[in-house]
């Protein structure tokens, strides 16, 4: 069942965007716990925050982040509460993968929308 009623939508989605503000960028599919998160480079792999924007409809868009990456295939992001480490990601989203053949920049704007 769909939620009709936009003031709960809103409610849900400011929960969700008030979970974590970090993303992470992987190799392959990261399941529950973080796996395959990717490393080195130069300048250095490292996560980044986005800000979120209003949940007010239920749908929040977070600000573009850039990450640094070495060469490889990058095929999935998470959601974080920090900068590092971490038991598990708040969540796991598939993208499109990225291949780059050398270091390079990955760009992510995060949305999250309730339905």
């Amino acid at each position: 069942m769909a939620i009709a009623i936009t003031a709960t939508k809103a409610a849900l989605a400011g929960t969700y965007i008030g979970l974590g503000t970090w993303i992470s960028l992987h190799t392959s599919n990261p399941g529950t716990t973080g796996a395959n998160e990717a490393t080195g480079g130069s300048p250095a792999y490292a996560r980044k925050q986005t800000t979120w924007g209003s949940a007010s409809t239920g749908t929040s868009t977070g600000s573009e982040v850039v990450i640094d990456a070495q060469a490889g295939t990058y095929t999935h992001v998470c959601l974080w509460a920090a900068s590092s480490g971490g038991a598990a990601p708040i969540d796991v989203a598939d993208i499109t993968d990225v291949v780059l053949s050398a270091q390079g920049q990955v760009r992510v704007t995060p949305s999250y929308t309730h339905t």
